[in-house]
């Protein structure tokens, strides 16, 4: 266990499972103390706690499109900590849908998808954003995709969601300067039930293309979150692509 973020106090949305929880383990190896939001995982989030390296973490419900329950949120972690210095969004989710298949984007389906993976997340960053500013060195890391830069992934909405992440990233990097960092992890296609129906053989296939010859694990991207705290201190509105090659 490395000391580097010690004293420091982490907030992963969307920690409970997949890469949050990778980000989780990373920062606490690191010697953050933690705090891992769950929706509807409160057995996983608690397992994790109990796994995570050092002490003082904690878990806490959090429901992504609710915007009162990441205000609140903000109010428990100043309250137990004092402080927030690193805030970490992999809050989301998706469903495979044909780029062609125009009709299956309903409405509904884009608001949804909108509120969820975008909305959502800027509200984290507004809630979290007066305790970042006020530890002096805050950091915000974005979980993008490189669906945003190519325009290809589970589906056409959640391609051009991730591109306003990426937006998001760089306008709120130029505005929260220079007391708060914002950052963008992006991966490609990761070893994790992140997309529903893509399954070992699925995975296998993919990996074929890739120049690594491999998919990303969720400890990948995990790694790639926690360096942007620990070595890449002097990067904001940055991108860090974690795909293998796979964008080429």
């Amino acid at each position: 266990m490395s000391d580097i973020l010690a004293n420091k106090v982490a907030v992963v949305i969307g920690g409970s499972g997949g890469i949050g929880a990778a980000a989780a383990q990373a920062l606490a190896a690191e010697g953050a103390r933690v705090v891992v939001t769950w929706r509807s995982g409160e057995a996983a989030a608690n397992a994790l706690l109990a796994g995570l390296a050092g002490e003082g973490h904690l878990a806490r419900r959090a429901v992504i499109e609710d915007s009162a329950t990441l205000t609140a949120l903000a109010g428990e972690v100043e309250r137990a900590f004092g402080r927030c210095d690193i805030l970490v969004n992999t809050a989301g989710y998706t469903k495979p849908i044909p780029i062609g298949d125009l009709d299956a984007l309903t409405d509904e389906f884009i608001d949804d998808m909108f509120k969820v993976n975008w909305r959502g997340q800027f509200a984290a960053i507004r809630a979290f954003t007066p305790l970042l500013k006020a530890s002096g060195d805050g950091l915000i890391v974005n979980v993008s995709s490189i669906a945003g830069l190519n325009g290809v992934g589970s589906n056409l909405a959640y391609a051009a969601i991730k591109a306003g992440i990426d937006t998001m990233t760089k306008s709120l990097a130029r505005a929260l300067a220079p007391t708060v960092r914002v950052m963008a992890v992006s991966p490609g296609v990761v070893a994790t039930d992140f997309v529903p129906g893509r399954d070992a053989a699925a995975l296998e296939k993919v990996a074929g293309t890739i120049p690594l010859k491999r998919v990303a694990t969720a400890e990948d991207v995990g790694r790639a979150i926690a360096a942007c705290a620990t070595h890449l201190t002097y990067s904001t509105g940055s991108l860090i692509v974690v795909d293998g090659g796979r964008a080429l």
